[in-house]
């Protein structure tokens, strides 16, 4: 299938590595001209230099906490400098810190809010004037599996990547008579950095290993195994294109069938 992507312009935030990461180089390998962004000015610099290499495509890096109020917008801006304008936006950061509800004060859940919540915002702000101007225009938000099955000892994670999915879905709604399409993608357990984390975060309160939890982790899915960001990013890649011209306001589970519910 032709995704229609050759020469279309995207930014994907949090994507020095995992599902950002893989993200952008399936869109890359598209023929999609890409800014991607990190906090790390060396990493995400390094990163897009490698992804250039090896997909032949124009790729940019872009520092910056998108959590902060006013990076978003410069990162919107410094994508339209770059490449005269913007198709597709693709807004994830990492998650907010594990814990239980009680071990967070008032400070860890604004933090919480502006990651998890106010960087879409923030980003799809800026963006809408370009994205008014393009003939395929596409916003997909990045969120969690948690939004409709919570997990445990993830409060912040789960409540306020709820927020993000309302967002989204409000905005399909709203703006789908300017040509603006939003989706939302809702990760299950995938095989990426942060993952090792709250694998090693578990291991640690469990008093067991790594490869224990990721193994009862694993046993969650029908298919016995964790996602591969890849397989994250070929649906990601999909819903963005053109190809999915009819597709918005959707919460696409890419989760290997680790959501139990049926709706």
């Amino acid at each position: 299938m032709d995704l229609r992507l050759k020469d279309k312009r995207a930014l994907v935030t949090g994507a020095s590595r995992g599902l950002g990461h893989a993200t952008a180089r399936v869109l890359a390998k598209e023929g999609c001209r890409i800014a991607i962004n990190g906090r790390d000015e060396a990493k995400i610099k390094s990163a897009a230099e490698s992804l250039s290499r090896e997909t032949g495509t124009h790729v940019i890096g872009l520092a910056g906490d998108v959590s902060i109020l006013d990076i978003p917008e410069n990162l919107i801006q410094q994508t339209v400098e770059a490449f005269g304008g913007l198709d597709i936006l693709v807004t994830n950061a990492g998650g907010p810190p594990a814990g239980a509800f009680e071990s967070f004060d008032e400070e860890a859940w604004k933090k919480a809010v502006d990651l998890s919540l106010m960087s879409h915002v923030r980003l799809i702000r800026a963006a809408l004037p370009y994205l008014r101007t393009s003939s395929a225009a596409s916003v997909l938000t990045v969120t969690s599996m948690s939004i409709k099955q919570p997990i445990v000892n993830l409060v912040l994670s789960n409540s306020v990547r709820a927020a993000t999915v309302g967002l989204t879905k409000s905005l399909a709604l709203e703006l789908g008579k300017d040509g603006i399409r939003f989706n939302s993608i809702l990760p299950g357990w995938t095989e990426t950095e942060r993952v090792t984390e709250l694998m090693t975060a578990r291991a640690k309160a469990n008093n067991s290993t790594v490869e224990e939890e990721t193994r009862k982790q694993s046993e969650q899915s029908p298919l016995g195994r964790l996602g591969q960001p890849e397989e994250f990013a070929n649906a990601a890649a999909f819903l963005v294109s053109p190809a999915a011209s009819f597709i918005t306001g959707v919460m696409l589970n890419v989760d290997g069938g680790m959501y139990k519910g049926t709706l």
